[in-house]
């Protein structure tokens, strides 16, 4: 009886499976990326329309402000015009109290008199007709401030109103700047973790708070601000780091990486650098122009010299001017 063929083992092909969840694991990314960069777009836009708002609403201030020193001088004129009306009123009735005497008195004379009490009491009716004129002016002044005091009462009431809305828009534009300066201290903290795994435990090179410290013998020799070889190849992974970071970071939080140079305490024997001062500006320059050539955009770079005026061990040993000599790297607002 002849034999019975052997069955092949059976292969199964899961490639095409994980090439669909690679492909959906992607699509995910390309979503949640695209709503993180609307919602920049969003906040931008909020901020600069509150940014708009409030320059308005200032201009309008100012105007009320204006308007209501105006009124407050229209005010006192008035107020000055009643004051001289009163004291003319309360003269002419003097003069009316007289008269009136006078009148009495001429009024039990004979008639020979009569002519000059006729006259008298011409002068008494023309002065109370002064009297009159000088109460219509009197209730017409009286009139004015009424509405003078009104104004100034709506003026005031406008003007806590919008000391009440700019209020509320600069606590929402401090919100929206604290929001940006913790998005930058989290790309800050991103970018030094990449620069710790990029550049290693090595000596002449640390972290020290928020700034990220490199010996001036890593990357020049003494007294020079040329970066040599070995610098080069360690700028190189820096400067791959901050390209990346460039891309990362959305173009409305304005930030800079600044390059600060720093030199011992011992003067320098140069006739290049006329002071550690000009050294330590020089090396910066230099690592920012390196930087530059490797594709940083020079917007993004700050290059600062502090000489021998910034140590961070106060002690004059060789050790201390090796910790001193150094080049630090700081990501901070524009």
């Amino acid at each position: 009886m002849p034999a019975r063929p052997r069955a092949r083992p059976r292969h199964v092909d899961y490639w095409p499976g994980f090439v669909d969840a690679l492909s959906t694991m992607l699509l995910v990314f390309i979503f949640l990326l695209s709503m993180f960069m609307l919602a920049q777009f969003f906040l931008a836009r909020e901020a600069t329309d509150k940014d708009k708002a409030l320059l308005r609403l200032n201009r309008q201030i100012e105007e009320l402000s204006s308007l209501l020193a105006l009124e407050r001088v229209g005010k006192g004129e008035a107020e000055e015009r009643a004051t001289l009306l009163s004291s003319n009123l309360a003269a002419a009735e003097k003069d009316r109290a007289r008269l009136q005497g006078a009148i009495d008195e001429k009024a039990s004379a004979e008639g020979a008199g009569g002519a000059a009490l006729k006259a008298e009491k011409d002068i008494s009716a023309q002065a109370l007709a002064k009297v009159d004129v000088l109460n219509q002016q009197i209730a017409a002044l009286r009139r004015q401030l009424a509405a003078l005091e009104d104004a100034l009462s709506a003026s005031e009431k406008s003007g806590a109103e919008s000391q009440e809305k700019i209020a509320e828009l600069g606590s929402r534009l401090n919100v929206a700047l604290a929001q940006k300066v913790q998005e930058l201290a989290r790309y800050r903290s991103d970018f030094f973790g990449r620069l710790r795994q990029i550049l290693g435990e090595r000596p002449g090179v640390a972290v020290v708070g928020d700034r990220f410290v490199l010996q001036s013998e890593v990357l020049f020799q003494s007294g020079q601000a040329t970066v040599d070889a070995a610098g080069k190849a360690e700028l190189d992974k820096l400067a791959a780091a901050v390209v990346a970071l460039e891309g990362e970071i959305p173009p409305d939080i304005p930030w800079v990486l600044r390059i600060d140079g720093h030199t011992d305490r011992r003067p320098i024997q140069s006739g290049a650098f006329p002071s550690n001062w000009a050294l330590s500006a020089a090396r910066a320059i230099a690592v920012a122009q390196y930087l530059v050539s490797k594709g940083v955009s020079p917007q993004r770079l700050a290059a600062t010299g502090f000489g021998e005026f910034q140590p961070i061990d106060p002690g004059d040993g060789e050790e201390a001017n090796r910790r001193n000599r150094r080049i630090e790297l700081k990501i901070t607002e524009r």
